[in-house]
């Protein structure tokens, strides 16, 4: 690569002070009307297997790469393009699905208060966690658009105010990387969700596990600082440094969160994640660190890698917070982890008189969990109504505390930063994050009801009733077809196949990222142009991802 082309290109995506917050929101308002128009269609007309991979290509991956290429400075009108005919679609009458079993929706009226019947059981200590489907469909999209992003940042058709800020601002990929750490957190709560008693196994054979789990993945940080330094690959050094890399910010953070786990025992998730991200910040006003990476000089590995190094506690914290929602949308109600966190804390504790699961409930959170029974796995409903109203809940609180921290001008008068990871990006990828989520959740409890995803209380106790757990394995099919219940299967084909292979996929696009700018002057091409290029690398990612949808390419 000629050195001039290779300067143009670095001053192609420096420099930048980004947009504002409500037009990132309004880009990405489109992904969620995109599925609106997805389900809607779903639901309205009849499937058609033979085009379902090209329907699903038009909804769901063309919105995306529209919205942040020749509709970035009017996302309102590719908004409303979408709700057009998901309005339509919506005057039109739901197809019929089929019926849910009588004996599905039938729970018992027995009061635990008074029940002394012999079918009185323990909870055991290992649930079932069937997928979310709004879960999926969230990662999915997030990976979509940074697998769009990555590549469309090099052509002039992607707005300067989208790509990565220098310092301080706010952007579409700025907010990327700290969503791919939120993500991370979410799904790393599964077994925590499963058994909480994982926070209180032994240190040295967890962190085995996660080495071994994450060293493929450190590896790749490794081989793609090698990889850009040998080809003189146009870089940008203030992004994390002059060795560091993105994959090794994902590597090293599971391992940090492993090492906490102790302290997870008596500390909320949520709090422990807050304590982290103004540590940080007061680490980086008061300790000087803000002042070391902005102006200190790269000599020796430390200060050539600075940003690296410095971001990895405010990353930990915005990991943290996911890992504190995760165990909410995840769990078959928002306090189940919470109340089996407190027990693991009082473990001397006398344990509260076993309930029997198909009784109703003294209150409207999940039961205590009690003594362990090891060799059966809990069948349980998700809630996904309560779920969305505590996640509700928690994407105000980071909304408003964002609000207060730009209020007092908490992290400098710059305000968010993603090179420092101050508590201002923190609470903005939290905010971000949590009220998308919500939003995925909402379409699926608004196109895909289904009483089983949903609180039920005896009309005769005013508590809440449990299904049978026996009656929930055996209808486990039928779930599978409603959106927010926890079944499997109602996220879109193509984003479940997506998420299936998301790590691959994602070096995948690294690659092809590459070779496209190698091949060609990026920078120098008209718009029609670019948008065809980035349409045929949108619709190649999506195909790999479609062919390789039964089966996952890289376990590790």
């Amino acid at each position: 690569m000629h050195d001039d082309y290779k300067a143009s290109k670095e001053a192609f995506v420096s420099g930048m002070t980004g947009s504002s917050i409500g037009h990132i929101n309004m880009v990405s308002l489109s992904a969620l009307i995109s599925i609106a128009l997805h389900s809607a269609l779903r639901t309205r007309l009849p499937s058609n297997r033979p085009l379902q991979f090209t329907t699903e290509v038009l909804l769901l991956v063309a919105p995306l790469i529209a919205s942040v290429t020749i509709f970035a400075n009017a996302p309102g009108v590719l908004c409303l393009i979408l709700l057009a005919p998901t309005t339509l679609l919506l005057l039109l009458p739901r197809r019929e699905s089929g019926t849910y079993l009588p004996s599905a929706l039938t729970h018992s009226r027995v009061s635990s208060r008074d029940s002394t019947s012999p079918r009185e059981v323990t909870f055991p200590r290992t649930i079932n966690i069937p997928p979310l489907p709004a879960l999926t469909t969230y990662r999915s999209h997030m990976l979509l658009l940074t697998f769009i992003c990555i590549l469309a940042v090099d052509f002039p058709v992607f707005p300067r105010s989208l790509a990565k800020c220098e310092t301080f601002g706010v952007s579409i990929m700025d907010l990327g990387v700290g969503s791919f750490v939120f993500s991370q957190g979410v799904v790393s709560a599964i077994p925590l969700v499963k058994n909480p008693e994982h926070l209180t196994a032994p240190l040295l054979p967890k962190l085995t596990t996660v080495l071994r789990k994450c060293s493929p993945v450190l590896l790749l940080g490794l081989l793609r600082t090698i990889s850009v330094k040998g080809t003189e690959y146009p870089e940008h050094v203030t992004e994390y440094g002059v060795h560091w890399n993105f994959f090794i910010t994902l590597a090293i953070i599971p391992i940090l969160q492993v090492l906490l786990h102790p302290v997870m025992v008596h500390v909320p998730i949520s709090l422990l994640g807050v304590i982290v991200a103004i540590s940080h910040q007061l680490a980086l006003s008061l300790g000087g660190l803000q002042d070391f990476v902005l102006d200190a000089p790269r000599v020796g590995v430390i200060a050539a890698n600075k940003e690296g190094l410095v971001s990895l506690t405010g990353y930990l914290a915005i990991h943290l917070l996911g890992l504190s929602t995760g165990t909410l949308v995840l769990a078959p109600t928002p306090s189940y982890f919470r109340r089996r966190q407190q027990q693991l804390a009082r473990p001397h504790a006398v344990p509260a008189r076993p309930r029997t699961p198909s009784s109703d409930s003294d209150s409207d959170d999940d039961d205590p969990a009690p003594a362990p029974i090891p060799t059966r796995v809990l069948e349980q409903r998700r809630e996904t109504d309560k779920t969305a109203t505590e996640l509700c809940s928690y994407a105000v609180l980071w909304w408003a505390s964002l609000g207060l921290l730009k209020l007092l001008g908490v992290g400098g008068p710059g305000g968010v930063s993603r090179r420092l990871v101050n508590v201002q990006y923190v609470a903005w990828v939290a905010a971000y994050n949590t009220t998308f989520l919500l939003g995925y959740l909402v379409l699926d409890l608004f196109f895909f009801p289904s009483p089983l995803s949903k609180s039920v209380y005896s009309p005769t106790s005013k508590l809440k009733v449990h299904p049978d757990p026996d009656v929930l394995k055996a209808t486990r099919h039928l779930r599978g077809r409603e959106g927010g219940g926890g079944g499997g299967g109602s996220a879109p084909a193509l984003l479940e196949a997506i998420n299936k292979n998301g790590l691959v996929l994602f070096l995948l696009a690294n690659v092809m990222t590459g070779l496209i700018n190698l091949s060609m002057p990026t920078i120098y091409m008209s718009d029609w142009s670019a948008m065809l290029v980035l349409s045929l690398y949108g619709f190649a990612l999506s195909a790999l991802a479609w062919t390789c949808r039964h089966r996952r390419l890289w376990k590790f």
